[in-house]
């Protein structure tokens, strides 16, 4: 494999980090300190975003969007990761599931969210079914009364839903029946397509996070609420096959993010460690400090490689479930162990709010949490690994 990146990749890494220095730190501190994001802020990092190519960037180019493959998509993701995460989700990279639109959706959901003119959001998780998606709850029943006379009635609730106070319409999976396996009976499930708005379908802001400041999870709540046979997305009890054909992806990019954060947080260490000093020299040259530094340079490098490497095999179409889960887990519990050894390099002012890295340490216990748990990135792993024996 050739690890040297092209030409283009290279300046898109260089405009990258322009962008999020000019346009994204700036208002870091704001974010922090209201935990909001203003309107017109929105707006601004949005058209920066569309008019510098980045916003959709992750969307083929005959649907509208930047057409990077999937090393640059990583890429991408690795340089807005080192932003705080309310700001650097302005910047629109919709989810690939829409790709699976067809008919009057293509206009109606998918260009419209490419263009940047309407926003999705991703309603999986519910307060009972976590980590184990099957059992959610959350039902969409036959109902005569849509418009073709075969539509469906919503009943149920999500949580932990991002974008949702700003989207304009949710990708909801819900229970449609059962089928019966060798394993016994399993729930079968349906991506829907959900406008906001809709009657008997509600947003509700849910309980504050410790991290992500300015990034609000919410609660979603279906009473009744009756859409037409024309939003399911894909195929009726064929929910899952669409998810997975994000999720694994999805994973990669968390991993990239996560790679981008703790790159941010060493260099922090680095400049603090070269210019502090106790007992009369840089605390750089204390063998305790000068080898968490090296750890930590370790740890990144082997983070970023197994992220690429994914993300190679997902464009060669050989990326395995275990690929992306052991670049997720991997990712994820480094970013923890980098961005706290980060703060002990700095001591008390670690921990003070005026700084970013008490931020980015904060941030990041959720990695290990959202896009599957790191439990659930390593049963992937080691099922792979057992499978061909039977295990």
């Amino acid at each position: 494999m050739d690890f040297a990146l092209s030409t283009e990749q290279r300046l898109l890494v260089e405009s990258l980090r322009a962008f999020v220095d000019q346009e994204l730190y700036p208002h870091e501190a704001e974010v922090e300190r209201t935990g909001e994001l203003r309107p017109e802020l929105i707006e601004r990092i949005k058209a920066k975003a569309i008019e510098q190519g980045f916003y959709a960037a992750n969307m083929p180019e005959e649907l509208g969007g930047g057409g990077l493959d999937h090393v640059s998509t990583a890429l991408l993701e690795r340089e807005l990761g080192k932003a705080s995460f309310a700001l650097q989700s302005i910047v629109g990279r919709p989810s690939n599931i829409l790709q699976a639109c067809a008919g009057d959706q293509v206009e109606r959901y998918l260009l419209p969210t490419v263009r940047g003119e309407r926003l999705e959001c991703l309603a999986m998780t519910e307060p009972g079914a976590g980590s184990d998606l099957r059992a959610m709850t959350t039902r969409a029943e036959p109902d005569g009364s849509g418009p073709d006379g075969k539509g469906y009635v919503i009943n149920g609730a999500k949580h932990f839903i991002s974008e949702a106070e700003r989207a304009d319409f949710t990708i909801l999976f819900a229970v449609t029946g059962v089928e019966e396996t060798a394993r016994g009976p399993r729930k079968k499930i349906t991506a829907f397509l959900v406008d906001m708005g809709t009657p008997g379908f509600e947003v509700r802001r849910g309980p504050t996070p410790v991290s992500h400041r300015g990034h609000h999870p919410c609660e979603l709540i279906f009473t009744d609420c009756r859409i037409g046979a024309d939003q399911v997305l894909g195929e009726v009890g064929r929910g899952f096959e669409v998810a997975n054909t994000w999720l694994g992806a999805t994973r990669i990019w968390v991993a990239a993010n996560c790679v981008g954060r703790a790159q941010r947080a060493l260099d922090l260490a680095v400049e603090w460690a070269a210019t502090r000093k106790q007992f009369g020299q840089t605390i750089g040259r204390f063998q305790g400090t000068s080898f968490k530094l090296a750890d930590m340079a370790t740890e990144i490098a082997a983070a970023e490689f197994l992220t690429l490497h994914a993300a190679w095999k997902l464009g060669q179409g050989a990326m395995t479930d275990q690929d992306a889960a052991m670049a997720k887990l991997y990712a994820s519990e480094m970013l923890g162990r980098v961005t706290d050894h980060a703060v002990q390099i700095y001591g008390g002012m670690g921990l003070m709010e005026d700084l970013p890295l008490e931020r980015l340490w904060r941030d990041a216990r959720v990695e290990r949490i959202w896009d599957g748990t790191s439990e659930i990135q390593r049963h992937i792993i080691s099922r792979a690994l057992l499978r061909p024996h039977g295990g």
